[in-house]
């Protein structure tokens, strides 16, 4: 009976000490193949390394975050395009913010840079850096990092037009 019980219990602990280690390299294997699909789409691009990535993703937001609604409601215009948030969502607050702003023609949209900084993807951030939205790629982190910049910018239009 005891041989039997320690049998049993090696059988057990040897099997999770396998699929321990399976879920590690599982995890390490995606891990290598997100690095190497991102170094690989934004190499030629700019660079932004997975750690770069990895720190915007976990960031407060200043980060990913617009330093002028000009520039917000450019940002806007480019999520909705790429799909990123909700269009209908994004065109609507975008709409608002323009017009809070005194931005209703298209004459005074294109001789705002910050307003086509954001239409091209490029992100004024409040932390005084510059972020290309297009060219983080469409690794996996690549989107959600710019995901999670189209929802803070929403969430900012939000708040100024209200």
């Amino acid at each position: 009976m005891k041989t039997v019980k320690r049998l049993l219990c090696t059988v057990a602990l040897t099997s999770a000490l396998l699929s321990t280690s399976t879920f590690a390299i599982s995890l390490s294997d995606t891990l290598s193949s997100a690095a190497s699909e991102l170094s690989g789409s934004t190499s030629s691009q700019g660079g932004t390394s997975l750690s770069s990535l990895t720190s915007l993703l976990n960031g407060s937001g200043q980060a990913l975050s617009a330093d002028n609604m000009n520039n917000a409601a450019g940002i806007l215009s480019y999520c909705a395009k790429q799909k990123l948030t909700s269009v209908t969502n994004a065109d609507n607050v975008k709409n608002q913010v323009l017009d809070k702003l005194g931005l209703d023609t298209a004459t005074e949209q294109k001789a705002d840079t910050n307003y086509m900084d954001g239409i091209q993807g490029l992100l004024n951030a409040q932390n005084g850096q510059q972020l290309n939205l297009s060219t983080l790629g469409d690794s996996e982190l690549g989107k959600q990092v710019k995901t999670k910049a189209c929802d803070l910018v929403l969430k900012q239009g939000t708040k100024f037009i209200s």
